[in-house]
């Protein structure tokens, strides 16, 4: 096999490999989405009286990995206006967005 053959299917190897990581990466962030919001519709806090604490931040600044997927996915539903913060550091679910989301997935 020519030297310049190896060198393209190299490339290509490694491109579908860091495709396949962020893949399996935003699958991991989405699950974790749902798990948040599962927990949240489980403690019905639906209102701001009705606010839990969860976890934000990461518990240990060193810990790098899959493991540190629940703030960037608290951070995800923030941002989508499906979780909202209260000022008590507290969080709550847009029950009607929530619905909204959920109609449009199942579509």
């Amino acid at each position: 096999m020519p030297v310049y053959l190896q060198i393209i299917l190299l490339v290509v190897a490694f491109v579908v490999f860091v495709v396949l990581i962020m893949y399996a990466g935003g699958l991991g962030v989405r699950r974790m989405c749902f798990k948040i919001i599962a927990e949240m519709e489980e403690a019905r806090a639906f209102k701001e009286a009705k606010a839990i604490k969860l976890q934000d931040e990461r518990k240990n600044f060193f810990r790098v990995g899959t493991g540190n997927m629940r703030p960037k996915a608290l951070n995800l539903l923030i941002a989508d206006k499906i979780v909202i913060k209260t000022g008590s550091g507290k969080y709550y679910l847009d029950k009607d967005k929530l619905a909204q989301v959920k109609s449009t997935i199942s579509k």
